[in-house]
């Protein structure tokens, strides 16, 4: 019996939405691939060690859901490239957020795998800690969750429909 896959591009929250784009397993590291400055397929290829039915697949998601553009590559014998967009920027902190959790908690005892650091200072680059409106750190049981602006009835209901701050 076929399992019907899920269409989280029909929820209507953005979360889910950005898991049908970025939530299949390639997707974050043909990103990680993009942020150290892979622009060409042959070295998503090589990079990757995936296939390239899959690798043209997901590059081509990425295109579609404007995170990548592709764009003719100046370089000759190369036809195009792929490079990110302001929305694929825009996730940048995003993977950073995963790249510390996976440095701290997934690497071996050697230590992290790559170090990113600033071009002009050659200091660390680190992905803050969430800090509350006062500057102290952020954690789960300092929040509060409420409806946003766009929630439906369901959202209100779970949530309440007090007042946003």
């Amino acid at each position: 019996m076929a399992m019907v896959r899920t269409d989280f591009s029909r929820m209507r929250c953005p979360v889910a939405r950005s898991m049908e784009v970025l939530g299949e397993r390639w997707a974050i590291l043909l990103l990680r691939e993009a942020y150290y400055g892979t622009t060409r397929f042959d070295d998503f290829l090589r990079h990757l060690g995936i296939a390239s039915n899959i690798l043209s697949a997901r590059l081509a998601k990425l295109v579609e859901h404007g995170v990548l553009e592709r764009v003719p590559s100046p370089e000759k014998g190369v036809r195009h490239e792929y490079r990110l967009t302001e929305k694929g920027r825009d996730f940048f902190p995003a993977y950073l957020a995963l790249k510390r959790w996976g440095d701290r908690w997934m690497a071996g005892p050697e230590g992290p795998v790559i170090r990113l650091v600033e071009a002009d200072t050659g200091r660390e680059v680190a992905s803050p800690p969430l800090l509350d409106s006062a500057g102290a750190p952020l954690t789960l049981d300092k929040l509060r969750v409420l409806p946003g602006p766009g929630a439906g009835r369901a959202i209100r209901q779970r949530f309440g429909a007090g007042e946003q701050e």
